[in-house]
């Protein structure tokens, strides 16, 4: 019988978030149950990483796994890191260019390896560690200017990125991938990869 990873009811999660010392969101193995029993990233949507980030769009994914897509509490203290610099986004966007209180949205952030392995993510991503994001855009312009201030927040805060990505599908649609690590960042940028 396969085992999975569910979240323990009994943990309270705000704690755990406030508290990065201490593993509170008790991850255990349990048989795989019906899908109407696991957990979603719906229960998470509340818990606050960052005054404008919550825990559950950090792991929104539509691929439909047994994990749940539930983060540690590494990844959690990850997420939270990398929320800082996407409220420093945020905020410079509202200031330069925005209308005031516009959203930073998050396609993709934290994955397990079965939501990355289904949505064709590459082994060692760092979406994999709660290190990375992939930022939606309206088009080439936003893309380009998210990039600009994410290497001038870098540049001014004297704070290295792991991964700053200018990315496009086939059909057209662009994307920013920004990622951050706990240590050994090594500043790549790339330009528009399909």
């Amino acid at each position: 019988m396969k085992e999975k990873v569910e979240i323990n009811k009994q943990a309270r999660l705000s704690e755990h978030l406030t508290s990065s010392s201490v593993a509170t969101l008790g991850h255990f193995c349990v048989p795989a149950v019906a899908s109407d029993q696991r957990s979603s990233a719906n229960e998470l949507d509340g818990s606050r990483l960052s005054p404008h980030f919550t825990l559950g769009e950090m792991c929104k994914t539509s691929a439909k796994t047994l994990d749940g897509n539930i983060p540690s509490h590494v990844h959690i203290e990850n997420l939270k890191r990398l929320c800082g610099w996407l409220e420093m986004l945020r905020s410079e966007w509202n200031k330069c260019y925005g209308e005031g209180d516009d959203p930073i949205v998050i396609n993709s952030g934290y994955r397990s390896e079965a939501v990355n392995k289904a949505v064709g993510g590459v082994s060692g991503s760092n979406h994999l560690t709660g290190c990375a994001a992939d930022i939606r855009v309206a088009g080439m312009e936003q893309l380009i200017r998210y990039a600009t201030i994410l290497l001038d927040i870098s540049d001014e805060s004297q704070e290295d990125f792991d991964e700053l990505l200018l990315e496009r599908s086939p059909r057209g649609t662009y994307w920013l991938h920004f990622a951050v690590r706990p240590s050994g960042n090594r500043r790549k940028v790339r330009l528009i990869q399909t």
